[in-house]
């Protein structure tokens, strides 16, 4: 049963709502459709369930409407997606745009809506009555399968006898035949090794592969040349004994301490601004680029139109988008966005829902298609990437100060994409702005993990808060949140260990954390350099911690810091993909190797590198 069906504009206007289905929906599925997946570029997609109900929708791009119909999700409605195109091209003859009510096209959409039911029992009809008749089975005929078995019965008999007999006969010629064989074999050996001693002599290999030292006519007391044995390092020896000096001193690698005890520092202020504080100058330009690409938009038959036809289409445009039109734009633009790193699954559904965006609507005058379609993508890029919520960081660290508690920020992310040496960078930065820092150890699982992490501190002049290894780290940042609440700390920054997505005990430990210690931001750490596998790491990274969370309200990913950003070149796709799939900003940029390279990401220059 159909439980509701919305007639609106992209501005937000409803227009019409029938008023016989007009049931009450549980939650607000049509505004949870409007912010989560048309907002989202996500309008190619097929339906969107939300609890208990499905949500179908089309769009009439040229008077910019929107009609959405929900229906229960245990239900299967076959009329829907016909419903709604007949009611789109019915309400689009009587629209008007200075027109507020429609209260005349109620009985229209009756109409329609038993017309709809109507073609939908028909079609079921006609799916039960063909499916008998498959099946049924003339007087008289076999079927094939019943041949096939029948014959295959046959054979394995006759392959089962022959089998027999040939293993007989088989026997009998061995045993009446062995000797003439084993003489045959041996005189044959006998030639075949005084060649091979030749060949192997000359350092040929012979067809079975053997190499000379192995071959059955080698001399045996030729002498061999042993290679030099390399210089192997040796082990080194950990006992409970007691060292000697001299051991000692091989074994300190620490840095060497001064007469009074405290270790020689680099000043902090030697390392200059932090490029998060430095404006990045982006031309904005249009390059002439795209408009010397080739016009790829165009379909075989248009070759045929003449020189005064083309012209004329070209001036007037053209009356409607269709589908057969922008899948060529489309086609290639995808391929485009793949090529500068983006996963195939979001370019997919990014060119699904601009094609959604454009069908239908009119081409303006002396406009290609491609460049439509190029501006559409534009357009729902910096859409994606322009975070929707505040991100200044130093703002919500002064709001925290001011209700006498530190702001804390929980790093984590798998393997070896730099959460600790990212962490400092942070770190850096917000010492610039004069901002007491303390930073939390709670990478108990890899080993040298808290001495990294020191050296960083000891190097910036920050307090670090360490319990050692194999400690819960839940626990650990827990009791580092208190001590800087003790010591006056404005920010606690957490280090965690790095973990794959699909190892459940390590992610089982970091919802725990999360949930115990309430951080105000979770910032996921990623490469740069990841394609496809950024959206299995940020979309399991988001679902371990939904499911594994104990607490009332799920705690996701926040923000999204990117690293490694120097090393990719124009491949600078995996952004969109980690925040298509998540919804999350990227909130900071790694693009080198010392404190101050940390900065913004500029949305322009991503954008315009993602189309060029």
């Amino acid at each position: 049963m159909l439980e509701q069906l919305l007639i609106f504009t992209r501005g937000g206007l409803i227009l019409w709502t029938c008023k016989e289905i007009g049931n009450a929906l549980k939650g607000s599925p049509i505004d949870t459709l409007i912010r989560s997946c048309l907002l989202e570029e996500r309008s190619g997609e097929v339906s969107f369930n939300y609890g208990a109900y499905t949500l179908k929708w089309t769009f009439h791009n040229d008077l910019g409407l929107v009609f959405v119909a929900v229906y229960q999700k245990i239900l299967q409605l076959l009329y829907v997606d016909d419903l709604l195109s007949m009611v789109k091209q019915s309400f689009s003859e009587i629209y008007d745009p200075k027109r507020m009510r429609y209260d005349d096209f109620d009985e229209t959409f009756r109409q329609l809506r038993v017309e709809a039911e109507a073609r939908a029992e028909e079609m079921k009809r006609t799916k039960q009555v063909v499916k008998p008749l498959n099946g049924v089975k003339k007087q008289g005929q076999v079927s094939k399968e019943e041949t096939k078995k029948s014959n295959g019965e046959k054979k394995d008999d006759e392959g089962k006898v022959s089998s027999v007999s040939n293993g007989n006969h088989k026997m009998e010629d061995d045993v009446a035949n062995g000797k003439e064989n084993s003489a045959d074999n041996n005189n044959s050996v006998g030639v075949d090794v005084s060649k091979l001693a030749k060949l192997r002599s000359k350092g040929v290999r012979g067809r079975g592969g053997l190499r000379k030292a192995d071959s059955i006519g080698s001399n045996k007391g030729s002498s061999k040349v042993e290679p030099p044995k390399k210089a192997t390092k040796k082990n080194r020896v950990w006992d409970d004994a007691a060292a000697a000096p001299k051991q000692e001193e091989k074994l300190d690698f620490t840095d060497e301490h001064g007469d009074n005890g405290h270790v020689d520092v680099v000043a902090a202020a030697d390392q200059g601004e932090s490029m998060m504080d430095k404006e990045e100058v982006f031309s904005s330009d249009s390059e002439s680029e795209d408009d010397d690409e080739p016009i790829s938009d165009e379909k075989p038959e248009a070759k045929k139109k003449g020189w005064f036809s083309s012209v004329f289409q070209s001036i007037t445009g053209k009356a409607n988008l269709e589908r057969t039109d922008l899948e060529p734009a489309l086609k290639a633009l995808k391929e485009r966005l793949m090529t500068k790193n983006v996963a195939e699954e979001i370019a997919e559904k990014l060119c699904e829902s601009v094609e959604a965006s454009l069908e239908g609507k009119k081409l303006a005058s002396f406009t290609r298609i491609s460049s439509t379609v190029q501006g559409a993508m534009e357009e729902a890029l910096i859409r994606i990437l322009t975070p929707r919520r505040s991100i200044d960081i130093m703002r919500d660290v002064h709001a925290a100060k001011e209700q006498r508690r530190p702001y804390v920020v929980v790093f984590v992310g798998v393997n070896g994409v730099g959460k600790s040496t990212n962490l400092a960078k942070v770190a850096y930065w917000l010492q610039q702005h004069k901002v007491s820092v303390m930073m939390a150890a709670c990478d108990t699982f890899r080993s040298g993990a808290v001495e990294q992490l020191r050296t960083h501190a000891r190097r910036l002049q920050i307090p670090i808060f360490e319990k050692g290894y194999e400690k819960d780290p839940a626990v650990v940042a827990k009791e580092a949140i208190q001590e800087a609440t003790r010591n006056g700390s404005d920010v606690v920054l957490v280090d965690t260990a790095g973990r794959m997505q699909d190892n459940e005990p390590l992610m089982r430990a970091l919802s725990k954390l999360i949930n115990l210690n309430k951080p105000d931001l979770v910032l996921f750490v990623g490469e740069a350099l990841v394609g496809n596998d950024a959206v299995d790491q940020l979309s399991k990274f988001n679902q371990k911690l939904s499911d594994l969370s104990t607490s009332g309200s799920t705690r996701l990913i926040d923000g999204i810091l990117l690293t490694k950003f120097d090393t990719i070149d124009d491949k600078v796709g995996a952004a969109l993909s980690m925040v298509y799939i998540s919804g999350a900003p990227v909130m900071f940029v790694g693009c080198g190797q010392s404190y101050t390279d940390l900065k913004k990401l500029n949305v322009k220059a991503i954008v315009k590198t993602l189309l060029k």
